[in-house]
């Protein structure tokens, strides 16, 4: 009861903010009804989640600086959120969309979200974030186009394409659910869908007959295409590849890259990508889209494949014979690193900076606070199979974080998360990392475990400065990009290896910092970082 009084208050509270903030720029309005249907992806008969009635749901389609308006019907059987991954939510971390920030929508209620995309450019997508529902569907891409008094760095493309992949289980997320709260790992997944369809049946023997597979049509003559490439799977890192084409990126979670040529890309859980493509081939028959899981054994990951047709509309036949080869690297773990360490920042592009305040030279910048976050294999706790950060498995709190925050709720979470990993026994506890505003925040993120973790930090976009293998040390910092490391939302931690990122603490809120490998996710692999301004 004092909770739905406490959410009433919010709201007025909100609708009075959102009034005095939203004034000058356009708006885009969407409704979106969420519900189950049934689909069979993969040829087998499941429960999805769908967005008015489709599977993926639709892309929404902003510019820099608009008012967002999503009114969403929750017409599933359980309680919803759903989480806008890299819209920074500039002053309004209360729209994020995940539990430490927002009270669920129950069965049969509707909530409408309300937000600005204030000085952000780029490729995101949304999902739900409750009850492993995104293991369900439910996702869609986020689009945010350049003003047009803004140029990008590159010609208007003639065509502009999202295309979701991700690693896929045949099994409701519910029964997935229940696998994980009983201590058992999901094991290895059955597919991986593009677009929300199964594989182009490229082999007869490993794909039956009758599966629905995706089709990019694109017209011949030079043509460009921007692709946004986002990976919304479960916890499978897949390489990214069309078929005789090369794969131009040009940006990455709203930062522009030096733009490189690559002839696959590996794309980790949770990660967006734009890619420019050129048809530049004779279209002697159609090409294979390809996104295959990573760092596994491939004769026995073989069914998890993804594989897409790319269409010239002059195309003489079907796409025939072997897929093109993944990366063959199976035992060079440096090569995916070098790749990545390879994506820069184009610093010299026109477009919203991450950080308009100008700690774009990050490298000059004093860190006034540094934090070692710490992950290992799953470990048991008070009975439970639970994921550790820094040896502290996250309890996400009856009351939300910004709930408490707002009307003083004591005993909500503690603001006491270590710096340095915990040597004791491992605990369970709603522990918070207590920001400083304006202060900029060194993370280096260590991954102990044994398959890559990728991890996302909302309302910021990060200095991605350095990885390697091995334990980091001070002396690490010697190895840092100080000058045109990619500003993102999300970024992979090889395993037995560290990754250092850089924040400028510039907004103020709650925001989640998780690993985005939705299993590990589930069983409380993540905290927050509470931003709040003294004045």
């Amino acid at each position: 009861m004092a909770l739905s009084k406490f959410l009433g208050l919010f709201l007025i509270h909100i609708a009075l903010l959102s009034s005095s903030c939203f004034a000058a720029d356009p708006f885009v309005f969407y409704d979106f009804e969420v519900s189950y249907i049934t689909a069979s992806p993969l040829g087998v008969p499941q429960q999805v989640i769908a967005i008015n009635n489709k599977f993926p749901g639709p892309t929404i389609n902003s510019t820099t600086n608009n008012n967002v308006v999503i009114n969403v019907r929750n017409k599933l059987d359980e309680s919803l959120l759903l989480h806008w991954s890299g819209i920074q939510q500039r002053r309004s971390s209360w729209q994020d969309g995940l539990p430490g920030t927002n009270c669920p929508i129950p069965p049969k209620w509707n909530w409408t979200y309300q937000f600005q995309v204030k000085d952000q450019i780029g490729s995101f997508f949304y999902f739900p974030s409750l009850h492993f529902q995104r293991a369900a569907g439910g996702f869609g891409g986020f689009i945010i186009n350049n003003r047009d008094i803004i140029p990008i760095p590159f010609g208007s493309p003639d065509g502009d394409i999202t295309i979701l992949i991700g690693d896929w289980y045949t099994r409701n997320h519910t029964a997935l659910r229940k696998a994980l709260d009983a201590g058992k790992d999901l094991g290895m997944p059955d597919g991986v869908l593009i677009n929300g369809k199964g594989p182009y049946r490229y082999n007869d023997t490993l794909i039956p007959d009758g599966i629905d597979y995706e089709t990019i049509d694109v017209h011949p003559g030079g043509k460009t295409y921007r692709l946004r490439v986002h990976n919304v799977g479960i916890s499978t890192s897949l390489n990214f590849r069309i078929q005789s084409h090369n794969l131009l990126l040009a940006e990455t979670e709203g930062s522009y890259t030096v733009q490189q040529n690559y002839t696959s890309l590996d794309i980790h859980v949770g990660q967006s990508y734009s890619f420019l493509l050129t048809t530049d081939q004779n279209a002697s028959s159609d090409y294979y889209i390809v996104a295959s899981a990573r760092f596994v054994n491939e004769s026995q990951w073989k069914r998890v494949t993804g594989v897409a047709i790319l269409r010239y509309s002059n195309s003489k036949g079907k796409a025939a014979g072997p897929l093109p080869d993944p990366p063959q690297d199976e035992y060079d773990k440096t090569f995916s690193m070098n790749q990545a360490r390879s994506i820069r920042w184009n610093v010299s592009a026109s477009g919203a900076r991450p950080n308009p305040q100008g700690s774009f030279r990050y490298g000059s910048i004093n860190v006034t606070e540094i934090f070692v976050l710490k992950n290992k294999p799953p470990v048991t706790i008070d009975g439970k199979r639970r994921t550790t950060l820094s040896g502290i498995s996250f309890v996400n709190p009856a009351t939300p974080i910004r709930l408490a925050d707002q009307f003083k709720v004591k005993g909500v979470y503690k603001l006491d998360f270590p710096s340095r990993p915990l040597t004791g026994p491992p605990k369970m506890e709603t522990s918070v990392i207590n920001g400083t505003f304006r202060g900029f925040m060194e993370v280096i993120l260590q991954n102990n475990d044994t398959k890559v973790q990728t991890y996302h930090l909302s309302g910021y976009a990060f200095f991605v400065v350095g990885m390697d293998y091995g334990e980091w040390s001070e002396n690490s910092r010697g190895t840092y990009n100080k000058w045109d490391g990619i500003a993102r939302s999300t970024t992979q931690v090889y395993p037995g290896a560290w990754t250092a990122i850089l924040i400028s603490l510039d907004n103020v809120g709650v925001w989640n910092l998780r690993t985005e490998n939705l299993d590990s996710w589930y069983l409380g692999q993540e905290t927050y970082i509470r931003v709040v301004n003294p004045e």
